[in-house]
């Protein structure tokens, strides 16, 4: 099983305050990483998360495997500044390389739900320097993904390079909740998360979702509701069997009163 050190980077820019997803983008944010720090720890109980945040730029919990430590500090996240992509990255490259754990892979997951100002060229000189370190980028890119989403995917297409299949990226559109967007069989184990979308899937091609609704969900409500059916159906049988000797004990007694004889009841 893959040891892993993963920074997590949340978008808190004031462009978290936009309710296009329920209710907030911040707080939409706030349940995807809710599942992320989750997965990760229960993939491998010496796995380690940090939490960073891109506007403000402070990293609010140092890499740990104690969830809750991570999520405390989740909670108290408030939307504040502008987004600060690059140098948010440079700092949880900083954080990943000085880990105690020497021998995990390294993986940084953002959160980008505000528009990037930074160079084109800047961006990819970045990756190239992360490519370089082995550090695996996941890019969950939603909110302003029409000025984003270029500049996301060339960035992803640089870090894999011809053959690198380590660094995803998924655009969410308008609509289904992050936590939906962030799923994935590998990061995520468990009954529900179908895909992690991009992150943490085999293809090597950057995936642009256009719409996600949560099917995953409604399938094991499904399967839930039809298991309780065809529990229900068994008790059936046995109840219908219990009230059938209950009468028939009954008839016998009243038989026995009526004739006052001990012969058995035929």
């Amino acid at each position: 099983m893959v040891l892993e050190s993963t920074v997590i980077c949340v978008d808190n820019s004031e462009y978290m305050r936009n309710g296009d997803f329920v209710p907030t983008r911040l707080l939409a944010q706030q349940d995807a990483v809710n599942m992320v720090c989750n997965s990760k720890t229960r993939a491998n109980p010496e796995n380690t998360v940090a939490l960073l945040t891109l506007g403000s730029l402070k990293v609010l919990s140092t890499l740990t495997n104690e969830v809750g430590k991570v999520l405390s500090s989740l909670h108290s996240i408030e939307p504040e500044g502008e987004v600060n992509f690059l140098t948010g990255i440079k700092i949880a490259q900083l954080a990943l390389k000085h880990r105690q754990s020497k021998n995990h892979k390294t993986r940084i997951i953002i959160f980008v739900g505000s528009p990037i100002d930074s160079d084109e060229k800047d961006i990819q000189r970045l990756a190239k320097k992360l490519k370089k370190e082995k550090v695996n980028v996941d890019i969950v890119n939603f909110g302003e993904t029409e000025d984003n989403t270029e500049k996301l995917t060339n960035f992803v297409s640089t870090l894999n390079g011809k053959e690198g299949t380590g660094s995803h990226i998924v655009t969410v559109s308008i609509g289904p909740t992050l936590s939906d967007a962030s799923r994935s069989p590998r990061s995520c184990p468990g009954r529900i998360w179908a895909v992690w979308a991009a992150v943490g899937s085999t293809s090597s091609t950057p995936t642009r979702i256009q719409t996600l609704h949560s099917h995953s969900g409604s399938h094991w409500r499904n399967r839930d509701r039809d298991k309780r059916k065809r529990t229900r159906d068994q008790e059936v049988p046995e109840t219908l069997l219990s009230l059938r000797v209950s009468a028939t004990t009954s008839t016998c007694l009243n038989s026995r009163r009526k004739s006052r004889s001990h012969l058995p009841c035929r």
